[in-house]
């Protein structure tokens, strides 16, 4: 590979990671949206060094062959980008969730499964109507409101799931927001991770979130 074609191929590999980071929320399929500011930098600065490597007037010079191993990451993205974790992931994930505190702040009436599953654990839900979002996994004994969290990205993300009782269950994969009471466990807390459950009064069918993953706060 000659210097000029290394400097271009590291533009194409700069204004890929400039188009799914800075131009679109693709970014977030991959890693937690804290990480944006930092991939819109890196594309920049390969794209920097990239024009500064193909203009600069030396002698030609030969790269080896293994340098054309630097446009994967470009057809990785462009030709197979994968979309975000759905319930073939949820199944996999066969853990219990990082042990939650009870939640006692006030009460809000959209909350994120991460805080539905950690007021679960406590009596702020009591009697509260709200509303969480997620996509659906079924399974034989009816099905799951899923939602992935990631602490850094896709790779450690894992299943928050909470039970829906009262509806049918929509399509695989699809999302939709649910609306309901929280549904205490019979027994009181269980010592085995056992997902909480919502009563859904109201079941609707949304379109996909630019942001799919939950993020810890």
């Amino acid at each position: 590979m000659s210097r000029q074609a290394q400097g271009w191929l590291l533009v194409v590999l700069g204004a890929t990671l400039l188009s799914v980071s800075a131009f679109s929320a693709m970014y977030a399929n991959y890693v937690r949206t804290g990480f944006r500011p930092a991939l819109v930098a890196t594309g920049a600065v390969l794209v920097a060094l990239g024009l500064a490597t193909a203009f600069r007037r030396r002698p030609g010079s030969h790269s080896p062959r293994v340098a054309w191993l630097l446009a994967a990451p470009v057809f990785a993205i462009v030709l197979v980008a994968p979309p975000p974790l759905g319930s073939y992931a949820a199944r996999r994930h066969t853990g219990a969730p990082p042990p939650a505190t009870a939640y006692a702040g006030p009460p809000a009436a959209d909350l994120t499964l991460g805080e539905f599953i950690g007021r679960a654990h406590g009596t702020s839900l009591a009697g509260r109507r709200v509303r969480l979002t997620g996509f659906v996994v079924t399974s034989g004994h009816g099905w799951h409101l899923t939602r992935m969290r990631i602490n850094c990205c896709a790779a450690d993300a894992l299943a928050l799931e909470v039970t829906v009782n009262g509806a049918p269950a929509p399509p695989e994969d699809s999302w939709v927001r649910v609306t309901g009471t929280w549904v205490p466990w019979k027994d009181g807390i269980p010592s085995d991770y056992v997902p909480p459950a919502i009563a859904a009064t109201e079941v609707v069918r949304i379109e996909p979130p630019a942001e799919p993953y939950e993020e810890p706060t």
